[in-house]
């Protein structure tokens, strides 16, 4: 009597979803990320009026820079980090424009004449278990396609 096992089609299969699960990385990460960027963006004080800031330089220069209400929260983006990313794993990260919103530090952190009005750091606190959930909702879906 003989017995043979032919594992090939398995190992090909496996292969497969092998690499299912790497492609699925970056779009799980995006999904995670969207929930947090959209609360962010929610979070980011709007004035009512616009209004004027000034950086280091206004001492010896006199210039002031004026804003238009939302402009803060307008200038908030989400971008794929490359190279914290690599092979099945991915990363992405939740800023604003500094050329478009040079105070956002400002807010989000306060000064030393100016409360802080925290917008990132209570959206990712905030909605960690919610990423979470997206990312591996999106994650599943990609792989269970395959």
């Amino acid at each position: 009597m003989t017995i043979k096992m032919d594992t090939r089609s398995f190992a090909a299969s496996i292969a497969s979803t092998r690499e299912e699960v790497r492609q699925a990385a970056r779009p799980a990460a995006q999904a995670g990320m969207q929930v947090i960027y959209e609360v962010t963006r929610a979070n980011a004080p709007v004035s009512e009026h616009e209004h004027f800031f000034h950086g280091k330089s206004f001492k010896t220069t006199g210039q002031k820079y004026l804003f238009q209400p939302g402009n803060l929260r307008d200038a908030i983006y989400q971008a794929f980090n490359e190279k914290k990313s690599g092979d099945g794993f991915a990363s992405y990260s939740i800023s604003w424009n500094r050329s478009k919103a040079p105070y956002g530090h400002m807010v989000e952190l306060g000064t030393s004449r100016a409360a802080a009005q925290p917008f990132l750091g209570p959206a990712l606190h905030s909605q960690a278990g919610k990423a979470q959930n997206a990312m591996g909702e999106e994650f599943f879906r990609r792989v269970r396609k395959a």
